[in-house]
């Protein structure tokens, strides 16, 4: 049973970058704080990155669970994601964005998580924000994280998991682990609610590309400092699909061998059902494609 602990969906994006606009043209294209950038694959018309298209990838590449997160750039994306979960309410975790305001403990409830963009935040010291931590503990919900480059943030980060012991956490793109100080995020999964989880990995090692030898490099320095059991695979879907298929994003730890079978089961899935919550989910049946 795979596994992903981070993608993205979105009805309309209508985000911000750098307090310029962000939002969809055609083709896959974005306007990008007055940049057009390939946001999404080109297939993606319309601009709208649907469950029902997810759904799809996650079939074809036999992946059984995924967790929903979200991004500034993308725009609060709540109100559709929870849709998204009423039609694949065992298939999915999703996450409401937190925004640097207060966020009503009901609407929290709705959620699986809180998505906080920690590297976007206009205050960047964490421990302004420990209320948002506070109701994610009292709620029982986990809190998925992005933080700033390095280890910018990660005493307070470290203050917080222990002012919250109970709290579940998730580190996410692999603790920015092309930049100075990333081993810093990862030790904070020394603590034993706090994971890690790669998404973006693929597009932190996009220079090197497919099979990226030294992501799997970097997995197996993660390993060394926080313990296998403690490290989830993610896809970032579906940004880095402009460069790789939904499939590849996972293929290159499937088919390694400086990872053990053992190993790649837990990254893949057997750590995410744990942290997450998920049931035991049906994989999904292997379709043999024209190529094979």
């Amino acid at each position: 049973m795979i596994i992903d602990a981070h993608l993205h969906l979105w009805d309309r994006q209508c985000g911000r970058v750098d307090e310029k606009p962000v939002f969809a043209l055609c083709e896959g294209k974005s306007n990008f704080g007055g940049e057009i950038r390939q946001m999404m694959p080109p297939y993606m018309l319309d601009g709208r990155n649907t469950a029902e298209m997810l759904i799809a990838n996650m079939n074809y590449a036999r992946v059984s669970g995924c967790v929903v997160t979200q991004e500034y750039i993308d725009g609060n994306q709540d109100r559709y994601l929870l849709e998204c979960k009423k039609k694949y309410p065992e298939r999915m975790k999703i996450c409401c964005l937190y925004e640097e305001r207060e966020i009503d403990s009901e609407w929290i409830g709705q959620f699986d998580g809180i998505k906080i963009c920690a590297g976007r935040l206009r205050d960047q010291n964490l421990l302004h924000h420990k209320e948002i931590f506070a109701k994610a503990d009292r709620l029982g919900r986990f809190i998925s994280i992005d933080l700033s480059d390095g280890d910018l943030q990660v005493k307070e980060m470290e203050k917080l998991i222990k002012m919250y012991p109970d709290l579940r956490i998730a580190i996410g793109h692999f603790g920015m682990v092309t930049t100075n100080g990333w081993e810093e995020q990862i030790a904070l999964a020394r603590h034993k609610n706090v994971y890690v989880e790669s998404g973006g990995i693929t597009w932190l090692f996009h220079k090197e590309f497919y099979p990226y030898p030294s992501a799997i490099q970097a997995i197996r320095t993660a390993i060394g400092i926080c313990g296998i059991e403690k490290i989830m695979w993610g896809s970032d879907y579906p940004r880095t699909m402009t460069a790789i298929t939904y499939d590849m994003s996972k293929d290159f730890i499937e088919k390694t061998s400086a990872l053990s079978e053992e190993e790649k089961n837990r990254i893949l899935g057997e750590n995410a059902k744990d942290f997450y919550g998920f049931p035991d989910l049906d994989v999904p049946e292997k379709i043999r494609n024209m190529v094979e």
